[in-house]
């Protein structure tokens, strides 16, 4: 089966004067059109290609050798590139852009502008659309996620208390701006960790490992390392901002800080008013 909007292995069934027909060996009756321009530099029948399937102007399935921002269900951060009196158009990587209908719009978008999108399909015309209001195609029942799980965000939002995020494609989330030590932007992708999940299906995210021994042994490991790196001597103390400890280690200060300490309580460092150096013992 030919998937629409998203990435098929297909089969070079047979050229003619229009391009390449692609199938699937075992159900012939489904093909579908790859044009001149996408051919491959070699290619003979019978050899496998991997394509992105969608409808081009005319509404016609067709084949594409070029591979989108964004496929079938998943979220992405695409450009504005023309906004119309029918609705707004982005581009993903193709040649026809992706249509944004005013009504799939949180707000009405600006040409320039960039916004996380989900892909989806109406199932009526076969049309692939894109959405903004990603809400209603996040799961907050059948939470697939347990507190302290490493996970994958993209920042959609900002909001009054922090960040919105989309956890591993599936689920929304918040992170604190209490929580943030660095600068975050819509669109941005990065791990987290799952602080908690509340009886509402409400998630809140950290940016740091969950616990203080997973989290402080890390620490540790890192400023260590970073200490070896540096002959010995790093320019870093607990008076130091949370903004420069942040750019260096990707901590928050009190992370810094509990590191620092255990470092010192093992003796594998001194403590100086302007440094931390590694002991001579060690």
């Amino acid at each position: 089966m030919i998937e629409l909007g998203k990435m098929n292995t297909l089969t070079i069934l047979r050229e003619t004067s229009v391009g390449l027909f692609l199938g699937n060996e075992d159900d012939n009756d489904d093909d579908v059109l790859l044009p001149f321009k996408y051919f491959p530099e070699k290619y003979d029948l019978g050899d496998e290609i991997e394509v992105f399937i969608y409808l081009d102007y005319e509404e016609r399935r067709i084949a594409t050798n070029l591979t989108p921002y964004i496929q079938l269900h998943e979220f992405a951060l695409l450009e504005v590139v023309d906004v119309t009196e029918v609705g707004t158009f982005m581009d993903w990587g193709l040649e026809k852009h992706l249509f944004i209908p005013f009504g799939e719009q949180r707000h009405r978008m600006e040409l320039g502008m960039w916004y996380v999108v989900y892909l989806d399909i109406d199932e009526k015309t076969d049309r692939l659309y894109g959405t903004n209001r990603i809400e209603r195609h996040l799961d907050k029942d059948d939470i697939t996620v347990a507190k302290g799980d490493e996970v994958d965000l993209l920042v959609f939002i900002e909001t009054d208390l922090g960040y919105t995020v989309i956890i591993n494609g599936k689920h929304k989330g918040l992170v604190f701006e209490n929580q943030i030590f660095k600068e975050i932007n819509p669109g941005d992708k990065m791990k987290g960790y799952i602080k908690d999940i509340r009886q509402d299906g409400k998630i809140d995210v950290s940016l740091q490992p969950i616990g203080f021994v997973n989290s402080n042994e890390k620490n540790t490991d890192l400023i260590y390392q970073a200490l070896v790196d540096n002959s010995g001597t790093l320019a870093l103390t607990d008076k130091s901002s949370p903004e420069e400890i942040y750019a260096i280690f990707g901590i928050s200060k009190k992370a810094f800080k509990r590191a620092v300490g255990d470092l010192y309580k093992q003796r594998k460092i001194s403590i100086a008013p302007t440094q931390i150096t590694l002991s001579k013992n060690d």
